[in-house]
């Protein structure tokens, strides 16, 4: 009762302020990949250039994750939140109007800043809003407001690069951090945990071993480990994460506490999300490729296929948000996850001569399978964070799920790079063994149609290696997951009270 009586009166219009800050990230990252052959062109842009504006923002993101999570502890998820979505909303504006590559790469490293500084505090200011009753809802919601940037992004940036400029995709997402900047002014309660010294050297240690570990991990599968850019990253991130794991265990003061990984319920399913990450890291990356050069799908044509998953995962989001208090979130992850890897173990069988067949039912079970499993790991995760280390914990768990997702994109890409070269005939020229953008190319200027089949072939045999891989990674995720999570979660931490308190006194959460 006394749960009931802490509710917010207006935490569902909080809630749709989180899913628009949510959804700006979202849609960010996903339009760009449409819009980089215009805007290179455009800005003569070249390889390296279009490298670094697509990096740019992910190794700053990635590095000050966890910075931003403990200063939003500290000094306020909301006002976190509304700086970041300030920051982001400018360097948007700056990035439209770009008129070289150094400018959008600036622009889009301090997009990685506001980004950094939004993520983290999302998240956090759901768990302090909402108690355990509804929380399983709210984080349904919010999850599947980020498939539907996942999915819709791509469609967004060709009909905005149709009709407009490849600025445009930059461009939208002013008004949207406006409108998020109003509405949580004027409808967030402010909530921040008991007063801290700062870490300073944390949070150094941190950013520059997250930087340089997303950095190696980038280089990787294009120079490997023996390239000494590769290697000097590599020894940097180990020194560095080192050196941070062990101040924070002497400080008196962490920025980080990784005492919660003594929680195996924390710690085993961060490591079973990171499966799920490597594992549907790559699949965007993957699929559009065959999507585009086996069936012949436009760019625009090859996101709306996406469809299919974004609608099973808004469907079963919803089914998981009601049945997840009746069965537990241990049962939701497991079956999940399980379903989940049957599609990627369908994408693994896909050929031309099934068109779409299999890969439409694959996306509806990666989908089905990700609406049951995500909202219900997070939410296990998260209830095991106490509400003052909030806007951290979810800046951990963001973090892991980052390096994840950067590690399956880096793997499956080497997979399908060197699976694909590998399936070449040996008899085919040099550049079209190494891509298959050059080999039909050559094919087309030639007119050899044989070159052009044993290229798509090539890709298809790469492709059900790199799906059968990530459905191994799902499986191991699901397995360990039914080991380490405990039958019946116990309840997660209650949300702190909406009343004013001095900036030094325990956690808690003001009316704005």
């Amino acid at each position: 009762m006394e749960s009931r009586q802490q509710r917010h009166p207006r935490r569902w219009l909080i809630l749709v302020v989180l899913c628009l800050s949510t959804l700006v990230l979202v849609i960010d990252n996903m339009v760009l990949t449409v819009a980089i052959p215009p805007l290179a062109a455009d800005l003569g842009a070249s390889a390296q250039d279009t490298q670094w504006i697509l990096e740019s923002y992910v190794l700053v993101f990635a590095g000050l994750l966890l910075t931003a999570g403990g200063l939003s502890d500290r000094y306020g998820r909301r006002r976190v939140m509304v700086i970041g979505l300030a920051v982001f909303g400018v360097a948007s504006l700056a990035a439209a109007y770009a008129g070289d590559p150094i400018q959008l790469i600036a622009a889009r490293a301090l997009m990685g800043v506001g980004g950094a500084l939004i993520m983290p505090s999302t998240l956090s200011i759901l768990i302090t809003v909402f108690d355990d009753t509804e929380r399983r809802k709210a984080m349904a919601a919010w999850s599947a407001v980020a498939m539907v940037g996942l999915i819709g992004g791509p469609v967004l940036g060709g009909v905005l690069i149709a009709w407009f400029w490849w600025g445009a995709v930059f461009l939208i997402n002013v008004p949207i951090a406006v409108l998020a900047i109003v509405a949580a002014l004027t409808l967030m309660p402010e909530s921040k945990g008991p007063w801290r010294k700062p870490d300073p050297l944390g949070a150094v240690l941190s950013v520059v071993g997250m930087t340089a570990l997303v950095w190696t991990i980038i280089e990787l599968p294009a120079h490997g480990l023996a390239h000494p850019v590769t290697a000097v990253a590599a020894v940097l991130a180990v020194l560095a994460l080192t050196g941070f794991v062990a101040w924070e265990l002497r400080t008196a003061h962490p920025m980080v506490p990784l005492s919660l990984f003594r929680n195996r319920t924390f710690s085993g399913g961060n490591f079973s999300l990171t499966l799920v990450q490597i594992g549907n890291g790559g699949l965007l990356l993957v699929l559009t490729q065959y999507l585009q050069y086996v069936l012949g799908y436009t760019p625009t044509q090859a996101g709306l296929a996406f469809i299919p998953m974004a609608i099973a995962s808004l469907s079963f989001n919803t089914l998981g948000a009601t049945l997840g208090s009746k069965i537990g979130n241990r049962t939701l992850i497991v079956f999940g996850l399980t379903v989940s890897a049957c599609g990627f173990g369908l994408l693994s069988a896909a050929s031309a001569e099934y068109g779409f067949v299999l890969p439409a039912a694959a996306l509806l079970l990666l989908g089905a399978g990700g609406g049951l499993a995500m909202p219900a790991a997070v939410s296990a995760l998260m209830s095991t964070v106490p509400t003052e280390q909030a806007g951290v914990g979810s800046a951990l768990n963001d973090t892991i799920q980052q390096m994840g997702a950067a590690l399956g994109i880096a793997v499956l890409g080497s997979v399908l790079a060197g699976g694909y070269t590998t399936a070449m005939p040996s008899t085919a020229p040099e550049p079209a063994r190494r891509s298959i953008a050059d080999a039909l190319t050559t094919a087309s200027a030639s007119g050899d149609a044989t070159l052009a089949q044993a290229a798509r072939e090539a890709l298809t045999t790469a492709m059900s290696s790199a799906f059968t891989i990530s459905a191994a990674g799902v499986l191991a995720a699901a397995v360990l997951a039914f080991i380490v999570l405990r039958r019946t979660e116990t309840g997660t931490p209650p949300p702190a009270a909406f009343e004013s308190a001095p900036e030094r006194e325990p956690a808690t959460a003001t009316h704005s």
